[in-house]
């Protein structure tokens, strides 16, 4: 059986090679904040969080968790050297002001124009839209970061999205533990395969159409 913490970790680690110096990268929550644990060395990137703060460091290791420091899904976190504080009306301003490179974000579903779906199941409690909108809006670049299917097998990247659209904005890339798409004019286009998958088992874990990128060969 595949572990989860190793899947979430190789879909994270995937999604940190997209980081350059100098980014200032928000990290949504569940698998994007482990791309905060990996961080290519001689890489200097600044995560930010909404509810504050610029210089999110690396997951605490246990023992070490400040009840002080939470993201913005109420999760310890660490701060780097030099990290600064500021209200929550400060860092919306930050990101509807464009000043964030690359907000990575997880999803309920996406479709095959790359909009997701990320903040409400219909018949269950509805807490809000959070950042996401806002993410959608004003970060420079849209990574997204989730498992391939549902815990129940069923496909997340979907032909049209049957939960409510966090956004319209299309998002630039989506990175899973099988393959990495971008999204272009035309629609997904299949960039990577994961090792030890096949194309065939992409295609039928795959509910949206999808073109192959250059590499890519049937």
């Amino acid at each position: 059986m595949v572990n989860k913490v190793d899947v979430n970790n190789q879909i994270a680690k995937r999604v940190a090679q997209e980081l350059r110096t100098g980014d200032v990268v928000n990290l949504g929550i569940g698998i994007p904040t482990l791309v905060a644990d990996h961080v290519p060395r001689g890489i200097q990137v600044y995560f930010q969080t909404e509810n504050g703060l610029l210089g999110v460091g690396p997951t605490p290791e246990p023992g070490q968790v400040d009840p002080n420091l939470v993201n913005a899904g109420k999760f310890p976190v660490t701060e780097e050297v030099g990290a600064s504080y500021f209200s929550s009306a400060d860092s919306f301003a930050m990101i509807r002001g464009g000043h964030v490179d690359i907000a990575v974000l997880g999803v309920l579903q996406i479709d095959r124009f790359g909009r997701i779906a990320n903040y409400a199941v219909p018949g269950k409690t509805i807490l809000g839209v959070g950042g996401a909108m806002d993410l959608l809006v004003g970060a420079r670049k849209i990574v997204v970061a989730t498992t391939h299917v549902t815990k129940d097998g069923k496909p997340k990247i979907v032909s049209d999205c049957s939960y409510p659209l966090s956004g319209t904005r299309k998002v630039d890339l989506i990175v899973t533990e099988y393959a990495v798409f971008s999204v272009q004019e035309e629609g997904l286009v299949l960039e990577e395969i994961a090792e030890g998958t096949t194309l065939a088992e992409v295609q039928r874990l795959t509910e949206a159409p999808f073109q192959l990128g250059m590499g890519i060969h049937s």
